[in-house]
């Protein structure tokens, strides 16, 4: 791998991780359309590469909602008996929203971890990614009417709220109203995400949507579940190379340690510019363009596939 391949992974990483596009379905593709998947050990390598520079993205999120991070760190630590930390009823948003991300945590960390050498074997393709983005994409349309009405009810209801003076942190008002039934629910929509191409951010939006949030704190809560999520799938690969022994041959096969922060770097900047758009999006607009988009990627790939005889499955 050169210096520009890890920047093009590290693009559509950043750009793709918070979307409700799929991430590894994109890197998946990006990484067949560059050649970089001819063996299995490369592919295991890529797809190790892949996984690390996650962090760059992790890092977009801690910078953007580091006072949401603070305030679950505080609440957290009030609950265990740590006084002093603010005022109570913030406190405990604070802890409730911790825990709700813990709840959601678990489903998908416990199905991936027992699933993964299955999941990596069967499902790291372009077929099966393909697939799984363009029934992604059909979700998304057919909900687009509801999710329009939605809209219109949350839009109200915050003109109202900020008529009244309490609209300075909807999104954190809507987190802290979440029981734990409801965080366990997102939890199980983002194991649908262990399939590539079906989108871990579009999997836990939906579940958030489906127990009333609204887009705006339906997407602070896939980032916040996103950062536990990442940072164990990335922590644990990079541990699995560590302690195997194996750092210098994973180094020699990526090209070097330049590809990896290269690939750090534009996925941090790449994240951070994703996240701000999708919270300003989902304001106002249905999932519905990403539909669009996911449908256009399976049709261009397939036709890509066909025109020049590419195979496209395992």
């Amino acid at each position: 791998m050169n210096i520009l391949e890890a920047f093009a992974l590290g693009i559509v990483e950043g750009v793709t991780e918070y979307l409700p596009v799929s991430s590894t379905g994109h890197l998946i593709l990006t990484s067949w359309a560059l050649g970089l998947d001819r063996t299995p050990e490369q592919r295991s390598a890529v797809h190790d590469f892949e996984i690390i520079i996650q962090g760059g993205a992790i890092l977009a999120v801690l910078g953007l909602y580091r006072a949401r991070v603070g305030q679950m760190l505080r609440g957290t630590a009030s609950r265990l008996g740590v006084g002093g930390l603010g005022p109570v009823d913030r406190m405990q948003a604070g802890w409730t929203i911790a825990r709700n991300v813990m709840i959601a945590f678990v489903p998908a960390a416990a199905i991936g971890f027992a699933a993964k050498d299955a999941i990596k074997e069967h499902l790291f393709n372009p077929a099966a990614v393909i697939g799984a983005l363009a029934l992604g994409g059909l979700v998304m349309l057919a909900i687009a009417p509801w999710q329009s009405r939605r809209l219109a009810a949350d839009r109200a209801a915050a003109e109202a709220a900020r008529a009244t003076g309490r609209g300075s942190d909807l999104a954190g008002a809507a987190l802290a109203r979440m029981t734990a039934g409801q965080a366990l629910l997102v939890g199980v929509m983002q194991c649908a995400a262990l399939w590539p191409g079906t989108s871990r951010s579009f999997a836990t939006i939906l579940g958030g949507l489906l127990v009333g949030l609204g887009g705006v704190a339906a997407a602070e809560f896939s980032f916040l579940l996103g950062l536990v999520t990442l940072t164990a799938a990335s922590g644990y690969s990079a541990l699995k190379i560590v302690k195997a022994g194996e750092t210098a041959q994973f180094v020699a096969a990526i090209g070097g340690w330049g590809p990896i922060v290269a690939g750090l770097a534009v996925a941090w900047a790449s994240a951070a510019l994703s996240v701000e758009f999708l919270v300003r999006y989902l304001g106002r607009h249905t999932l519905a363009v990403f539909g669009w988009w996911r449908l256009a990627v399976a049709a261009v790939v397939l036709a890509a596939g066909w025109a020049w005889g590419l195979t496209i499955t395992a």
